[in-house]
């Protein structure tokens, strides 16, 4: 019964270490939900390879917390299996079923807490006051600080060959009057390596394959991130402009509002 405990623990420890690892790589600017899968990701060792790891890893910080995650994972795995093994063996049926049963009722109850709201919110708000005293890891809220939820957002996409993009420099594509704003772009060199580019001048050259990260109004960027090149890109560019100045005078209206 003493190993069945030890394995509910060990499980009860690898949430939390998740949780305190998803807190800490939002303090670096990462999204909770892209916090918490890499965070899943390094500790359980899956090892997803995913434009996000890229820019996760690049990360001082969140590589040291990732690199953390991944000595602890190893360890806590070995430490399950162990003990999952030492649970069971040598049991008569009666006492196999019962801990199987107890061993139940504990996930069960450790999933409970695992996808609770409320006690996410008061392990996250302890885990914030530790980071807080104990690190200089600070959280910034990108969503609230660019007005996401009002119309406009943050997106990144790939150029496609045939994209109205491929091939212009910025100033060419004269995105700002539509209202867009390149504020990154992601290259893959030839041995595979991913070269970034911050606040791209108006000179920068788009290629096919770069990831562009772009801000702006979201009817604006879902209309950019399809638009082919020709005759039809062009009249989506003219009416994508037209829009963005009905909507800037609409919303200078109501900022000049007292």
């Amino acid at each position: 019964m003493e190993a069945l405990i030890t394995l509910l623990l060990i499980i009860l420890t690898s949430i939390i270490i998740n949780k305190i690892a998803t807190a800490a790589l939002q303090r670096t600017g990462l999204p909770r939900d892209v916090a918490s899968f890499q965070a899943q990701s390094a500790f359980s060792g899956a090892g997803f390879t995913t434009s996000e790891s890229e820019y996760v890893v690049n990360h001082p910080v969140r590589r040291r917390i990732i690199r953390v995650l991944i000595l602890l994972g190893s360890a806590g795995f070995s430490g399950v299996v162990a003990t999952l093994i030492l649970t069971f063996v040598g049991q008569s049926r009666e006492t196999a079923a019962y801990r199987l049963a107890v061993l139940g009722a504990g996930l069960l109850a450790l999933y409970v807490f695992a996808s609770s709201r409320k006690i996410d919110k008061v392990v996250g708000r302890f885990v914030e006051w530790a980071l807080d005293k104990f690190t200089s890891i600070r959280v910034v809220d990108y969503e609230a600080l660019l007005g996401v939820g009002h119309g406009y957002t943050v997106a990144s996409f790939r150029v496609s060959e045939d994209s109205w993009l491929a091939y212009k420099t910025l100033r060419e594509t004269r995105l700002r009057d539509e209202g867009v704003v390149v504020l990154g772009i992601y290259r893959r060199r030839e041995k595979g390596e991913v070269a970034y580019l911050g606040a791209p001048g108006p000179d920068t050259l788009i290629l096919p394959g770069d990831e562009l990260i772009v801000y702006g109004h979201e009817e604006a960027i879902a209309n950019l991130s399809t638009r082919l090149r020709g005759v039809l890109g062009d009249m989506d560019h003219v009416e994508m402009v037209e829009r963005h100045r009905v909507r800037r005078r609409a919303e200078e209206a109501g900022f000049a509002k007292k």
